[in-house]
């Protein structure tokens, strides 16, 4: 069967310059990224200034094609200019590389031959990097306070398994498998992340985010919705009370998948909503903590106080390089590795922590109590035996002085007698003797 000339327009249309490079980027997020980037060169070349960004993408690939001098030319210029200002510490050199990255992949999609390698070679390294912290524990407590019921699985999620924004575009419910111990307790849950792609990786959550997101799907079932494994673990709301606020609602029962992009949008918005977020001051670049990104490093950041740092590095989905050849850990060892993390990575009970540590003490305190009144006890049984014993000598000392004076008296009765019998024996000897 041959196309028709409207499905071979179409096609043409798809493979032109500007679709070739959206194609090439698996994430929403990234591509608004690297379209950003690729506009702000645009602009700085001042290249077709009134077109939008798809027109303006094939007109530079057309006129690229023909002319890679001059191409070559206003790359280099705008480089050149970026890495002056790296120099004045006006961006990082992060930042100037991802400029080279969009404008790269853009050139690469589009068969421009661009010498990469010489221009690479005039660019600082990359060893700056943004000063920007990971969010705390009361940031993120109060970030949930915001009255959208999608908010506490989303941040729950990502705080603890340290996925990337762009990860939400894949995540189904069959891809989150609980895991329980011997009394059949969830302790955590296995996340399969870019499932099907070739950056396919596992991860793991919490006990605390898996209820989370438990919770969440049979919230959205009580309302009509069919739950299955192919479904999409965030979604559009839909209106959940008779009242009509003039909204644009969803229907209950025919879920619409929620993007990374939107979800991004709610976090922001959360993020502005509870004051988290505020108009930077003159000379301020940049916010404290980055939107998505700061749940990233959260993760790292408090995993890596207990965790191996390679099975941190495996569980965020990064490249380990030459290791990966040789450490080849089975989940259940990450996941044993990843349990010693649950405390510090549990949100909504901030004190679960101390609160182990105290009911430990107070066990050891029992044991310890245990121990004293047994060691008491035994002193005590001790002492009495030991006061029997004593009795039963002050017993027998008072018998044997009894049976002493008895043998006293007895003694000193005998000897009066047999005195008394001898002065009467000799009595009249001594009368004689006196006489004569």
């Amino acid at each position: 069967m041959h196309a028709s000339v409207g499905e071979v327009s179409e096609i043409r249309n798809d493979l032109s310059p500007y679709h070739m490079f959206r194609f090439s980027v698996r994430s929403e997020v990234t591509r608004k990224y690297y379209e950003r980037r690729i506009r702000r060169f645009f602009d700085f070349i001042e290249f077709s200034p009134c077109k939008d960004i798809e027109q303006r993408c094939n007109d530079f690939a057309v006129r690229a094609q023909s002319d890679v001098n001059w191409v070559l030319n206003k790359i280099i210029i705008f480089l050149q200019f970026q890495k002056e200002r790296t120099e004045k510490g006006e961006i990082t050199s992060a930042t100037l590389s991802n400029f080279v990255k969009a404008i790269k992949l853009f050139c690469e999609m589009t068969d421009i031959p661009i010498p990469w390698k010489k221009i690479v070679r005039g660019l600082p390294r990359r060893t700056q990097s943004a000063n920007d912290r990971a969010p705390n524990i009361n940031e993120i407590k109060k970030l949930m306070d915001y009255p959208d019921r999608r908010i506490k699985p989303i941040i729950y999620t990502m705080v603890t398994s340290g996925i990337r924004i762009g990860a939400w575009d894949n995540l189904q419910w069959k891809h989150i498998s609980p895991i329980t111990n011997e009394n059949g307790e969830v302790i955590a849950a296995k996340m399969d992340v870019y499932a099907g792609h070739p950056e396919e990786y596992f991860c793991f959550v919490t006990n605390e985010t898996y209820s989370s997101l438990r919770e969440w799907m049979d919230f959205r079932a009580s309302y009509g919705e069919k739950i299955t494994g192919d479904s999409w673990i965030m979604r559009d709301l839909w209106q959940t009370t008779n009242i009509n606020y003039g909204a644009k609602w969803g229907i209950a029962a025919y879920p619409k998948k929620l993007k990374s992009s939107g979800i991004k949008r709610i976090i922001e918005r959360a993020l502005w909503e509870q004051g988290l977020r505020k108009p930077l001051t003159k000379g301020e670049k940049r916010h404290e903590w980055k939107a998505a990104h700061g749940f990233r490093k959260f993760y790292k950041t408090r995993t890596e106080q207990v965790m191996k740092p390679i099975n941190v590095e495996i569980t965020m989905g990064h490249n380990i390089g030459l290791s990966a050849h040789y450490y080849r850990p089975t989940e259940k060892e990450v996941l044993n590795d990843y349990l010693k993390a649950v405390d510090l990575l549990t949100i909504s009970n901030v004190n679960s922590k101390l609160e182990k540590q105290i009911y430990e003490l107070k066990e050891k305190n029992k044991d310890s109590e245990y121990i004293i009144r047994g060691k008491l006890e035994e002193k005590a049984r001790q002492i009495e035996q030991l006061q029997k014993k004593q009795e039963e000598i002050q017993a027998l000392k008072e018998g044997f002085n009894n049976e002493m004076i008895k043998l006293k008296e007895q003694v000193s009765s005998q000897v009066k007698k047999e005195v008394s019998e001898l002065l009467t024996r000799l009595k009249p000897e001594i009368i004689r003797e006196g006489l004569s």
